[in-house]
């Protein structure tokens, strides 16, 4: 157990994971968070920026075209995974029993955001937290037509990748001191993610309370 959340830890820091994991690591982090179920606690959103970061600090020795290129595709073919996962496999997903890695309710909080955004929802879920994982998963389930999601998919996923790692590139190249304050760039991210998440959650339940 004491290995596996050291395990976990090293996932989550996403300073530690660029710096010792490189392209490698970053891309098979973001694959597993688009197109996996179980991916969705890891690091999204501040790992495309600190990565865009130490790509223009030049602590990320890898040229900027092939870092969003490798992240771009990571994320665009892991909504697929998802996508087709939700299509083949939806029953048995939404029977499963609710576990560390599995909430229905993520389930259900994705199906709002369909349900008040359609089609759009895999753009805006980009930038949302647990939302991005499950939205290809459930675009699946509700047999969402495949040339339709694979608009959407394709276009969020190169808005994620050139606003967050092309505004860290940005960032890192112009002012290549804020390497020393990435801590406060994560809490910065966090902070949004606590707070998407959160006001997600309060908003659906004033739905439900409301529905009743």
């Amino acid at each position: 157990m004491e290995q596996v959340n050291s395990w976990l830890q090293y996932l989550m820091d996403s300073e530690e994971l660029i710096r010792t994991g490189g392209l490698v690591a970053i891309t098979l982090i973001i694959f597993i968070e688009n197109g996996f179920f179980f991916g969705f606690f890891l690091p999204g959103d501040y790992l495309l920026f600190l990565s865009g970061v130490f790509c223009g600090t030049k602590i990320l020795n890898v040229p900027l075209p092939l870092l969003m290129l490798c992240i771009f595709l990571a994320a665009v073919i892991g909504s697929f995974v998802g996508y087709f996962s939700g299509w083949y496999f939806g029953d048995r997903i939404q029977a499963r029993p609710d576990s560390l890695f599995f909430k229905k309710k993520h389930i259900e909080s994705t199906r709002k955001y369909f349900a008040k955004y359609g089609s759009q929802t895999l753009i805006i879920a980009r930038f949302l937290p647990v939302v991005r994982t499950f939205s290809p998963i459930l675009a699946g389930i509700v047999k969402m037509q495949f040339y339709k999601f694979s608009i959407f998919n394709v276009l969020g996923g190169a808005i994620w990748v050139l606003s967050l790692v092309g505004g860290g590139f940005y960032f890192g190249e112009r002012f290549p001191g804020i390497i020393n304050y990435v801590e406060y760039i994560i809490i910065f991210f966090l902070a949004v993610t606590t707070f998407t998440v959160v006001r997600g959650y309060l908003n659906a339940k004033k739905e439900l309370n409301e529905s009743k």
